[in-house]
């Protein structure tokens, strides 16, 4: 009985899908022209290479941040219930901080959070 209720909403929402993006591509309006082929940067015509390069380090950076970031949200859903857990929680909680002082400590050590 699940299985089938689980394949009929896989093919359900792959036919919805389906019929959305047909739908879109023979609804959408079309108008052609040069101008619409060229990089928009607030109404200055582009010059130069647009394919212009970044450090790594910049997104390296940015991902450690995002990942340290979204990581650290863990820690409010434990901190509200921290009590009703008693010491399982807590020792949870500082595996959880040590593996995370490790992944930093590693990131670090690789010269990830160096700025050039």
């Amino acid at each position: 009985m699940n299985f089938t209720l689980l394949v009929t909403v896989v093919l359900t929402a792959v036919l919805f899908v389906a019929i959305v993006m047909v739908l879109a591509k023979l609804l959408a309006p079309r108008s052609f022209n040069k101008q619409k082929e060229e990089p928009y940067e607030c109404g200055i015509p582009a010059r130069g290479d647009q394919w212009s390069h970044y450090h790594l380090g910049y997104y390296l950076f940015a991902i450690l941040f995002l990942m340290f970031d979204v990581e650290t949200m863990f820690l409010f859903p434990w901190a509200v219930v921290a009590r009703s857990l008693g010491p399982q929680g807590l020792l949870a909680v500082v595996f959880f901080l040590f593996i995370l002082v490790l992944g930093l400590a590693y990131a670090w050590r690789k010269g990830a959070l160096k700025w050039h």
